[in-house]
Protein backbone atom coordinates (compact mmCIF):
# COMPACT_ATOMS: atom_id res chain seq x y z
CA UNK A 1 0.00 0.00 0.00
CA UNK A 2 1.43 3.33 -1.01
CA UNK A 3 0.16 6.73 0.65
CA UNK A 4 0.47 9.46 -1.17
CA UNK A 5 -0.44 13.05 0.37
CA UNK A 6 -1.09 14.68 -3.42
CA UNK A 7 0.82 14.32 -6.78
CA UNK A 8 0.73 17.29 -9.20
CA UNK A 9 2.44 18.56 -12.27
CA UNK A 10 4.83 21.47 -12.00
CA UNK A 11 8.48 22.68 -12.99
CA UNK A 12 10.91 21.36 -10.74
CA UNK A 13 11.88 24.64 -8.21
CA UNK A 14 15.19 23.58 -6.84
CA UNK A 15 18.76 22.39 -7.54
CA UNK A 16 20.59 20.95 -10.42
CA UNK A 17 17.14 20.89 -13.18
CA UNK A 18 15.53 23.38 -11.86
CA UNK A 19 12.96 24.80 -14.63
CA UNK A 20 12.71 20.63 -15.80
CA UNK A 21 8.60 20.00 -16.21
CA UNK A 22 8.01 17.28 -13.72
CA UNK A 23 5.32 14.99 -11.80
CA UNK A 24 5.55 15.47 -8.39
CA UNK A 25 4.21 12.41 -6.21
CA UNK A 26 4.63 13.18 -2.53
CA UNK A 27 4.25 10.68 -0.15
CA UNK A 28 3.03 10.63 3.37
CA UNK A 29 5.02 10.36 6.48
CA UNK A 30 8.63 10.86 7.61
CA UNK A 31 11.54 9.31 9.56
CA UNK A 32 13.01 13.09 10.91
CA UNK A 33 9.86 14.38 12.13
CA UNK A 34 6.25 13.48 13.10
CA UNK A 35 4.87 16.25 10.78
CA UNK A 36 3.06 17.56 13.70
CA UNK A 37 3.86 20.80 15.18
CA UNK A 38 3.80 19.74 18.74
CA UNK A 39 6.62 17.27 17.83
CA UNK A 40 8.80 20.22 16.07
CA UNK A 41 10.73 20.97 19.01
CA UNK A 42 12.15 17.32 19.74
CA UNK A 43 12.56 16.28 15.85
CA UNK A 44 15.96 15.36 13.63
CA UNK A 45 14.72 18.17 11.21
CA UNK A 46 13.18 21.12 12.72
CA UNK A 47 12.44 23.34 9.72
CA UNK A 48 10.52 21.63 7.16
CA UNK A 49 8.35 23.68 5.61
CA UNK A 50 6.04 21.04 3.62
CA UNK A 51 3.00 19.42 5.00
CA UNK A 52 3.30 15.61 4.42
CA UNK A 53 0.47 14.08 6.67
CA UNK A 54 -1.93 12.04 5.65
CA UNK A 55 -3.46 11.59 1.74
CA UNK A 56 -5.94 14.40 2.07
CA UNK A 57 -4.13 16.57 -0.45
CA UNK A 58 -4.15 17.39 -4.04
CA UNK A 59 -4.54 14.16 -6.13
CA UNK A 60 -3.61 12.09 -3.03
CA UNK A 61 -4.82 8.85 -1.76
CA UNK A 62 -3.63 5.33 -0.89
CA UNK A 63 -2.71 3.10 -3.81
CA UNK A 64 -2.83 -0.88 -3.49
CA UNK A 65 -0.50 -1.68 -5.96
CA UNK A 66 2.71 0.26 -8.30
CA UNK A 67 0.69 -0.16 -11.40
CA UNK A 68 -2.23 1.75 -9.75
CA UNK A 69 0.22 4.57 -8.50
CA UNK A 70 2.08 4.64 -11.58
CA UNK A 71 -0.86 5.06 -13.60
CA UNK A 72 -2.23 7.39 -11.24
CA UNK A 73 0.98 9.66 -12.04
CA UNK A 74 1.11 8.60 -15.55
CA UNK A 75 -2.51 10.95 -16.37
CA UNK A 76 -0.85 13.96 -14.63
CA UNK A 77 1.56 13.88 -17.63
CA UNK A 78 0.27 16.19 -20.51
CA UNK A 79 -0.58 14.34 -23.38
CA UNK A 80 1.49 16.59 -25.78
CA UNK A 81 4.77 16.54 -24.00
CA UNK A 82 6.72 17.85 -27.41
CA UNK A 83 9.07 14.81 -27.29
CA UNK A 84 10.35 15.14 -23.54
CA UNK A 85 11.00 12.73 -21.58
CA UNK A 86 8.35 11.77 -18.89
CA UNK A 87 9.71 12.72 -15.59
CA UNK A 88 8.99 11.77 -11.98
CA UNK A 89 10.13 12.68 -8.71
CA UNK A 90 9.40 11.65 -5.58
CA UNK A 91 9.75 13.46 -2.67
CA UNK A 92 7.75 13.58 1.36
CA UNK A 93 8.06 13.81 3.30
CA UNK A 94 10.57 11.04 2.98
CA UNK A 95 10.33 9.15 0.20
CA UNK A 96 11.72 5.75 0.70
CA UNK A 97 9.88 4.73 3.63
CA UNK A 98 7.31 3.65 0.65
CA UNK A 99 9.28 4.45 -2.77
CA UNK A 100 10.22 0.29 -4.02
CA UNK A 101 11.70 -1.11 -7.17
CA UNK A 102 8.27 -2.17 -8.20
CA UNK A 103 7.05 1.30 -8.48
CA UNK A 104 10.26 2.26 -10.07
CA UNK A 105 9.72 -0.54 -12.70
CA UNK A 106 6.33 0.50 -12.86
CA UNK A 107 7.16 4.34 -14.00
CA UNK A 108 10.12 3.06 -16.10
CA UNK A 109 7.72 0.87 -18.21
CA UNK A 110 5.47 3.80 -18.88
CA UNK A 111 8.82 5.42 -20.27
CA UNK A 112 9.49 7.68 -17.07
CA UNK A 113 12.67 9.05 -15.54
CA UNK A 114 12.69 8.93 -12.32
CA UNK A 115 14.33 11.11 -9.62
CA UNK A 116 14.27 10.81 -5.81
CA UNK A 117 14.63 13.75 -3.54
CA UNK A 118 15.01 12.14 -0.07
CA UNK A 119 17.12 12.93 3.80
CA UNK A 120 19.19 9.99 3.02
CA UNK A 121 19.12 7.88 6.35
CA UNK A 122 17.53 5.11 4.24
CA UNK A 123 18.61 2.63 1.56
CA UNK A 124 17.48 3.75 -1.71
CA UNK A 125 16.25 1.18 -3.99
CA UNK A 126 17.41 0.12 -8.03
CA UNK A 127 16.81 1.56 -10.68
CA UNK A 128 16.92 5.45 -9.57
CA UNK A 129 17.73 7.46 -12.47
CA UNK A 130 18.46 11.00 -10.31
CA UNK A 131 18.95 11.02 -6.80
CA UNK A 132 18.79 13.82 -4.91
CA UNK A 133 20.39 13.71 -0.68
CA UNK A 134 19.44 16.29 1.45
CA UNK A 135 21.23 15.49 4.73
CA UNK A 136 19.31 16.98 7.86
CA UNK A 137 21.13 17.88 11.30
CA UNK A 138 23.07 15.04 12.55
CA UNK A 139 21.17 12.34 11.23
CA UNK A 140 23.76 10.03 9.77
CA UNK A 141 23.53 9.24 6.37
CA UNK A 142 22.70 5.99 4.48
CA UNK A 143 23.74 7.26 0.86
CA UNK A 144 26.66 8.82 0.16
CA UNK A 145 26.86 9.05 -3.34
CA UNK A 146 24.15 10.29 -6.23
CA UNK A 147 23.59 12.78 -8.25
CA UNK A 148 23.25 15.95 -6.38
CA UNK A 149 23.86 16.87 -2.42
CA UNK A 150 21.39 19.80 -1.99
CA UNK A 151 22.16 21.18 1.91
CA UNK A 152 19.59 23.56 3.47
CA UNK A 153 21.89 26.26 5.04
CA UNK A 154 22.84 26.80 7.67
CA UNK A 155 22.57 24.01 10.17
CA UNK A 156 24.40 23.61 13.34
CA UNK A 157 24.53 20.17 13.17
CA UNK A 158 25.34 19.80 9.49
CA UNK A 159 28.36 21.98 8.24
CA UNK A 160 28.95 21.98 4.56
CA UNK A 161 32.31 20.87 5.79
CA UNK A 162 31.00 17.27 6.85
CA UNK A 163 30.15 16.41 2.83
CA UNK A 164 32.47 17.38 0.68
CA UNK A 165 34.46 14.22 0.35
CA UNK A 166 31.07 12.82 -0.64
CA UNK A 167 30.64 11.22 -4.25
CA UNK A 168 28.27 13.49 -5.70
CA UNK A 169 28.28 15.23 -9.63
CA UNK A 170 26.71 18.04 -7.75
CA UNK A 171 26.94 20.11 -4.60
CA UNK A 172 24.29 23.12 -3.43
CA UNK A 173 23.60 25.34 -0.46
CA UNK A 174 20.10 26.59 -0.16
CA UNK A 175 19.26 29.09 2.41
CA UNK A 176 17.41 28.01 4.91
CA UNK A 177 13.52 29.30 4.49
CA UNK A 178 11.73 30.72 7.47
CA UNK A 179 8.64 32.26 8.52
CA UNK A 180 11.07 35.17 9.10
CA UNK A 181 12.34 37.97 6.90
CA UNK A 182 14.96 39.18 8.31
CA UNK A 183 16.55 35.49 9.01
CA UNK A 184 15.86 34.70 5.72
CA UNK A 185 18.00 37.31 4.40
CA UNK A 186 20.82 36.66 6.61
CA UNK A 187 20.57 33.22 5.65
CA UNK A 188 20.79 34.13 1.80
CA UNK A 189 23.96 36.36 2.60
CA UNK A 190 25.51 33.63 4.67
CA UNK A 191 25.07 30.91 1.58
CA UNK A 192 26.16 33.31 -1.66
CA UNK A 193 29.06 34.37 0.91
CA UNK A 194 30.04 30.35 1.43
CA UNK A 195 29.56 29.30 -1.94
CA UNK A 196 31.77 32.70 -3.00
CA UNK A 197 34.63 30.95 -0.06
CA UNK A 198 34.05 27.37 -1.53
CA UNK A 199 33.36 27.78 -5.44
CA UNK A 200 32.53 23.48 -5.22
CA UNK A 201 29.31 24.87 -3.53
CA UNK A 202 26.65 26.18 -5.84
CA UNK A 203 23.54 28.20 -4.83
CA UNK A 204 20.37 26.56 -4.53
CA UNK A 205 17.35 28.97 -4.49
CA UNK A 206 13.45 27.99 -4.58
CA UNK A 207 12.61 29.38 -7.19
CA UNK A 208 8.86 28.28 -7.32
CA UNK A 209 8.64 30.15 -4.10
CA UNK A 210 9.84 32.87 -5.87
CA UNK A 211 7.86 32.79 -9.10
CA UNK A 212 4.65 31.78 -6.94
CA UNK A 213 4.77 28.39 -9.21
CA UNK A 214 2.86 25.89 -7.02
Amino acid sequence: MYHVKEAFYSLQGEGARAGRASVFCRFSGCNLWSGRERDRDSAACRFCDTDFVGTDGQHGGRFGAAADLAAHLEGLWPGESDGAAPYVVFTGGEPLLQLDEALIDAMHARGFEVAVETNGTLPAPAGIDWLCVSPKAAASLALTRGDELKLVYPQAEAPPERFTGLDFRYFFLQPMDTTALADDAQHLEATVAYCLAHPRWRLSLQTHKITGID
